[in-house]
């Protein structure tokens, strides 16, 4: 009774001290419930534990075993056992009998291939009536299979003092039964044999007394069970010297924290092998003084494991020269353990609580609640926050009881409990209490929350004093929660966290300091439906499974809305900005193809119906680390004395090293011998001083990278011989054979040879200056160095310098030199001038020929691989003597004349740390002794490109001038774009703190600086983002820039944005140049405008009208030319010279006296010209006006059927015709002639690209290549008057008349129309040009230039002649040609004159 009394006054003082604990949560546990419970009946915890739970139980077939619980409580409880979830019944079962204590025996376990009713989980349950239930952990019960050797002994032979191994397999959960015999006899203990964890023998130091017969047993109920027996022989001490081998090699290991690993390495050789273990690449202190033990055989005992010791464990294996080497891993797991465990909670009903558990373990443990025994299934009114820990909602009279924390994972489980007093309200004290609050209202609703709203009651109007308890519930559900209100006086609330599309039911209750009072009426009210999206996917994990894979895990969303069709992962290596994704129907994935040793940020986002849900959280997780997967850099090799050789080396590339570089190893040989020596050098340093080599003697080198996973890949071997005799550094060394000065404005290029005695060490050389002294400054270089830039200096002013080299001893005889520098004012190529001492270079007897066939090979964005050949050396390329090379490079920019120079001893050197995308030239001097080579021919390499490495710089947001939902963004490209720009990705939102992944985006393809976006929305602030791309990926982000939207459209913003006018789309203004003049007598109207009413079909039948027309004007100004000559030999000339020589022409015709012809004799000029050698030659055509509007220039505004028929057609012409005309196109005149009396002629023409000769230019064989569109480019759109083109084959044919097609032929495009167009070079100004008057018949037109262009192709005039045969006779054509021909004779007869 005693004991009672004092439980229930500690129960007292927690009610006490019960709201300075965090236990309960809600409204109802911060405000109004304080004062109820301190006046509620006082009720006490109540002790109810386990005090012994079931362990995991290994049994063999037969035997018994306990399964032991006992649970401690004031009143006795019930004790229950479950096997596999399931009650057993114990009160019919024969062989499995409850104890007085409550462990379960299982008399003579069952265990068969096809009957197993023993083995499984047994789980032991307390039950206490009237106040609660409790579980136990769950205990698994294994039974161990038949007695089955998986492997036997073997006969072996083992020589004396050697080790031995006999196998002896068996499966892991009869290995503890497992031991040995020796001829039958049970083995004695001894430190010499060991038992390996699988079951083999390990015999060590072996002697003559351990030969015999061996076989192992496996204990069990009745007859043990044998092996076979196999002989081990002892053989006598080995003489000569045995290979190094491994006879059992480690291999992994998984132990649980406590326990202790054992890793065999048993290696076998002569001289016997010494075996030494290292851990993550460190050194493992096996002394036995701590938990690391060596034992005999070389394995490797740990004792009392913790989670530390996991990791890569070596073991190394050394015989003479010969190494060996083997890795395992120990993996180290920890049951489940309790940080937090559960505590009691006192609690009224409508509050809501939460109990916490917070564990730990390896691998993470999962959790999981139960209360009075039965698994807590998580719903709208049980939660599982913040991963483990467990919510209660609107708390009724049946959540009380006891709630237990389940811990689980791979290699155990653990059980927490606490327990739950639901306490009743006491009587409250007499007085005046509250009515119902009046006018209760929902004044928001929304799809998760909702706003009520009330009155204070009638009794207390003002209600200054009052609080108010909201009490809500779902409708149709009896559980109800409850909110308070934050303050006193306080008339609305805001209740959350509800669920859409549901009825709720609120009633609110006033309370004063005599209690609650009166409830209002309830009111319902639904939210707002929302798409149903799936929530988060809970539990999120990733762990690394290989150097190359990530495993990701995760759980269904507990708000999946419906089925959930699948899943997204997405994940993105750390550092970069995009984000890959892959779809996955189940709850994992692995992901592979990954980079090693690298960290992934993964989120998962689930999928249903109505589309992508809420994303997880991101987990990052970094890929396991490898053997790096390239060689080191640069290996090069420095010969330093008879006796040591210097190595230096860069590390593998940074994508190749595959985890934490932990070391190098170092392999080097003489090429003589190829036994291998190894050394490894501990830590980073890139260098390694071998020492305690023989003189004269080549040797060589290779080096290795470590990670704790292994040594990865070596160099090449790489050779270099030892000095026959070291150098003498017992003097200084003499003075320098030669030193050279070169002044520029404010530095000086020093350079000089070495000393001529190159049997005394040099270390280096010191370089003095100063004006007028040389001691002010002094400077050190390497003995490598032959030349040196002093900087910094002051112009004009004389400067002494001095070189010395030194060595260990100290500094050898100065040389002097003095320099006057160049004043600023000089700007000219600097010459050598030197005060005292004329620059007079001494000649090296027998300079070196410099390295031939410098290539560059690109290996990534950073890297260029430099060889070269050096024909000094043999044709096998072997350097054999202490000769070096110096690569040097730089970028090929004009601008950049500073070198970077890297010394290398072998043919090849990586050159690393360059730009991307950038092109660098590399060259190479060769350097032995004091001799050295000049600079070999530069290669040329330019780098890979690589992702921007910077972002968008000035980014600008404005608005679009009278469009205030448009803006335009403009920015600057990135300062280190790495390539070239392919696009940019514009990101923006509202929200500056949104992720990335929910931003709008807009993709700007090519290299534009500035984009348009529309449609937002009015007087809101938008942030922006830009990264920009190129073919290697996506850049950074530049930093936001915000803009807020106008607050109103303008009043005056037209419907459409294109401004109305006569000019249809496409249509361009006529430019017709600045030297343009209408020309006499043409029309003003633009001939062919886009704004015409006419549709291209009555263009064309106005055109073929036309085009007859002039046909027949044509024919009858032809007849009556033709009746004025009558020369027969006129005409058989024309004849000869005409197209088709197969035609005859007939008839006669008087010789006519040509009219005055006045000649511009500066613009024309008419020469005797050679006959085209062509046998056929070819009659040209000259384009005459077809109207008078056709003389006005066109411009580039022509209808789209117009210009379909004048593209400039490009046709092929003969080699001879090439040939013939090519040397006559820049001697071309232009001639003013006037056509008088007569309808222009259109006619057609076809120029080749490569035969128009702009007008007016004087250079011969200069020409102007013609456009292939319709339209005219800006430098031949019309500078002038019109022209029509004639292509003369000969100087008489100038003014032949042309070929006309037919009158009634339809209009054929296979001949396109070129328009009249002036074919003058830009910057020639058109002279004025004087004109001839052939004919008197009266009325005279303007005057019209004549460009002489090439002649047409034989083919296109074949054609011409051949139409225009169907509308003239042959005689009719040979008077008119016989009389133009004639009339070009004596013209030309008059100007010669």
């Amino acid at each position: 009774m005693a004991a009672r009394r004092a439980r229930r006054l500690l129960g007292s003082l927690c009610i006490a001290l019960l709201f300075a604990q965090p236990a309960p949560t809600g409204a109802a546990a911060r405000s109004g419930s304080r004062s109820l419970l301190t006046e509620s009946l006082v009720r006490t915890f109540t002790p109810f534990y386990f005090l012994v739970e079931p362990l995991d139980v290994l049994a063999v077939r037969g035997m018994s075993v306990i399964m032991n619980c006992s649970a401690q409580c004031e009143s006795p409880p019930r004790i229950e056992w479950r096997k596999d979830g399931s009650f057993l019944n114990l009160v019919s079962d024969d062989r499995r009998q409850l104890l007085p204590d409550g462990s379960l025996l299982i008399n003579s376990v069952v265990h068969s291939k096809h009957n197993k009713p023993d083995e499984g989980y047994y789980q032991c349950v307390a039950t206490v009536d009237s106040l609660g239930t409790i579980v136990s952990r769950t205990a698994k019960l294994t039974v161990a299979g038949l007695p089955r050797f998986t492997s036997q002994p073997e006969p072996t032979s083992v020589r004396r003092g050697g080790s031995a191994v006999l196998g002896c397999e068996v499966t892991a959960e009869l290995a503890p039964l497992l031991r040995w015999e020796r001829d039958r006899q049970a083995l004695a203990p001894e430190p010499r044999v060991l038992q390996l964890p699988g079951g083999a023998l390990l015999l060590s130091n072996a002697s003559d007394s351990d030969a015999g017969l061996y076989r192992c047993a496996l204990d069990s109920p009745g007859t043990p069970k044998y092996s076979d027996e196999a002989e081990l022989k002892v053989l006598p001490d080995a003489e000569e010297p045995q290979k190094l081998a491994l006879l059992k090699p480690p291999s992994s290991l998984s132990r649980l924290a406590g326990q202790s690993a054992l890793f065999p390495c048993v290696a076998a050789g002569f001289p016997p092998p010494l075996v030494r273990w290292t851990r993550n690449g460190e050194e493992l202190p096996t002394d036995g003084s701590g938990r690391f033990q060596l034992l005999p055989g070389g394995v490797l005992e740990i004792r009392d494991v913790t989670e530390a010791d996991a990791g890569t464990f070596t073991c190394i294996a050394e015989s003479g020269n010969d190494t060996l080497e083997a890795q395992a891993e120990l993996a180290v797991q920890v049951p489940p353990t309790f940080l937090k465990r559960p505590g009691n909670i006192y609690a009224h009903e409508s509050m809501d609580i939460v109990f916490e558990c917070e564990v730990t373990g390896k691998p993470m443990p999962t959790v999981k609640w139960v209360k009075n025994g039965d698994v807590v299934i998580p719903s709208d009114y049980f939660k599982i926050v913040k991963e483990h820990n467990l919510q209660v909602l609107g708390l009724v009279k049946s959540d009380e009881g006891f709630y237990q924390c389940i811990a689980e994972n791979d290699v155990g489980n653990a059980q927490a409990g606490a327990q739950l007093i639901i306490l009743d309200l006491a009587a409250a004290p007499a007085g005046p209490l509250p009515s119902a609050p009046r006018d209760v209202v929902a004044t928001l609703v929304s799809t998760r929350f909702i706003r009520l709203t009330w009155r204070p009651p009638a009794s207390d109007p003002h209600g200054d004093n009052l609080t108010y308890s909201i009490f809500y519930t779902k409708e149709g559900i009896n559980r109800e929660r409850v909110e308070n209100t934050s303050r006193p006086g306080e008339t609305q609330v805001m209740i959350q966290s509800l669920m859409p599309e549901t009825v709720y039911v609120f009633r609110v209750v006033a309370q004063n300091r005599h209690g609650p009072g009166e409830s209002s009426a309830p009111l319902k009210v639904a939210t707002q439906p929302e798409v149903q999206l799936p929530g988060p996917a809970p539990n999120i994990r990733a762990f690394s499974s290989s150097p190359t894979s990530v495993t990701v895990t995760w759980e269904t969303p507990l708000s999946g809305n419906g089925d959930i069709q699948n899943y997204k992962l997405y994940y993105m290596e750390k550092g970069q900005h995009t984000e890959q994704d892959v779809d996955v129907a189940g709850l994992s994935h692995t992901v592979t193809g990954l980079k090693k040793f690298t960290e992934y940020s993964f989120r998962v986002v689930a999928y249903n119906k109505h589309g992508p849900g809420v994303s997880t959280h991101d987990v990052v997780v970094r890929t396991l680390s490898d053997v790096p997967s390239a060689p080191p850099q640069n290996l090069t090799l420095e010969v330093r004395n008879s006796k040591s050789i210097l190595l230096q080396w860069q590390p593998p590339p940074a994508g190749t090293q595959s985890g934490q570089i932990t070391g190098y190893k170092i392999r080097y040989r003489r090429v003589a011998r190829k036994s291998d020596v190894t050394e490894s050098v501990a830590g980073t340093q890139l260098s390694q001083l071998i020492e305690g080599l023989e003189r004269g003697t080549e040797y060589s080198f290779r080096v290795a990278a470590m990670t704790v996973n292994g040594t990865g890949p070596a160099t090449d071997w790489v050779s270099a011989e030892t000095f026959e005799s070291d150098l003498d550094e017992s003097r200084v060394p003499e003075v320098p054979s030669s030193l050279h000065v070169r002044p520029l404005v404010t530095s000086i290029v020093v350079s000089w040879t070495p000393p001529e005695n190159q049997d005394v060490v040099v270390r280096g050389y010191a370089i003095g200056y100063g004006i007028g002294s040389p001691h002010a400054q002094t400077i050190k270089v390497d003995y490598k160095q032959r030349y040196y830039t002093i900087e910094n200096l002051d112009p004009s002013s004389h400067y002494v310098i001095t070189l010395k080299a030194f060595n260990n001893v100290g500094e050898g005889i100065p040389l002097y030199e003095s320099a006057v520098t160049r004043p600023h004012s000089d700007t000219s190529e600097v010459d050598l001038f030197v005060i005292n001492a004329p620059y007079t270079p001494v000649p090296d007897p027998s300079p070196m020929m410099p390295p031939v066939g410098v290539q560059a090979s690109i290996l990534s964005h950073d890297t260029i691989r430099i060889t070269w050949a050096d024909n000094s050396l043999p044709k096998n390329q072997k350097i054999t003597d202490a000769r070096f090379y110096t690569v040097r490079w730089k970028t090929n920019i004009p601008a950049n004349t500073k070198y970077k120079t890297a010394n290398a001893t072998t043919l090849s050197y990586l050159v690393t740390g360059l730009k991307p995308n950038t092109l660098y030239e590399f060259s190479v001097m060769v350097t032995k002794g004091r001799r050295s080579s000049t600079w070999s021919m530069t290669a040329h390499g330019t780098t890979f490109e690589l992702v921007p490495t910077s972002p968008p710089k000035d980014v600008t947001v404005v608005s679009k001038e009278g469009k205030p939902r448009t803006i335009i963004v403009n920015w600057q490209p990135p300062s280190e774009a790495n390539g070239k720009i392919t696009g940019y990705i514009i990101y923006y939102s509202t929200d500056v703190n949104a992720e990335i992944h929910d931003w709008v985006i807009e993709p700007v393809v090519g290299n534009r600086l500035t984009h348009q976006i529309q449609e937002l929305t009015l007087d809101t602030p938008y942030f922006f983002k830009i990264q920009a791309r190129n073919s290697k990926g996506m850049g950074p982000m530049s930093e936001a820039v915000q803009f807020r939207t106008p607050k109103a459209e303008s009043s005056d913003k037209m419907p459409n944005d294109q401004a109305s006018g006569s000019a249809g789309k496409g249509s361009r203004p006529m430019d017709l140049g600045p030297d343009y003049k209408p020309p006499l007598g043409g029309s003003n109207s633009p001939h062919g405008s886009p704004t015409s009413p006419l549709d291209s079909n009555m263009l064309l039948v106005i055109i073929v009208s036309v085009g007859v027309i002039t046909i027949v004007i044509v024919v009858i100004v032809a007849v009556f030319c033709t009746r004025r000559t009558t020369s027969h030999q006129k005409k058989k000339r024309a004849a000869c010279k005409s197209v088709n020589g197969s035609h005859k022409y007939k008839g006669n015709s008087k010789d006519v006296k040509p009219p005055d012809l006045w000649i511009h004799h500066e613009r024309l000029e008419l020469k005797p010209i050679d006959k085209s050698p062509d046998p056929n030659p070819i009659m040209t055509d000259t384009p005459i006006p077809r109207n008078s509007q056709d003389i006005t220039p066109v411009d580039n505004s022509m209808d789209s059927n117009i210009h379909q028929r004048r593209n400039s057609y490009r046709g092929h012409e003969s080699e001879d015709s090439m040939s013939t005309l090519a040397g006559r196109r820049g001697m071309r005149p232009k001639m003013m002639m006037p056509f008088d009396s007569q309808p222009p002629q259109q006619s057609v023409r076809n120029t080749p690209s490569t035969d128009t000769m702009p007008a007016g230019s004087a250079v011969p064989g200069a020409e102007l290549p013609e456009p292939e569109g319709p339209f005219l480019p800006a430098e031949e759109e019309p500078q002038g008057p019109p022209t029509a083109h004639v292509r003369p084959s000969h100087p008489l044919k100038s003014f032949a008349v042309p070929a006309v097609p037919s009158a009634g032929g339809p209009f054929d495009p296979a001949l396109p129309s070129t328009p009249l167009l002036t074919q003058q070079a830009p910057g020639h100004p058109l002279h004025a040009v004087k004109t001839a008057s052939i004919g008197t018949l009266g009325r005279t037109r303007p005057p019209m230039p004549v460009v002489v262009p090439s002649a047409p192709e034989v083919q296109e005039t074949t054609r011409m002649l051949e139409d225009s045969e169907s509308s003239y006779e042959p005689d009719e054509l040979t008077k008119e040609m016989a009389h133009l021909e004639g009339l070009m004779k004596d013209l030309n007869a008059i100007t010669t004159a």
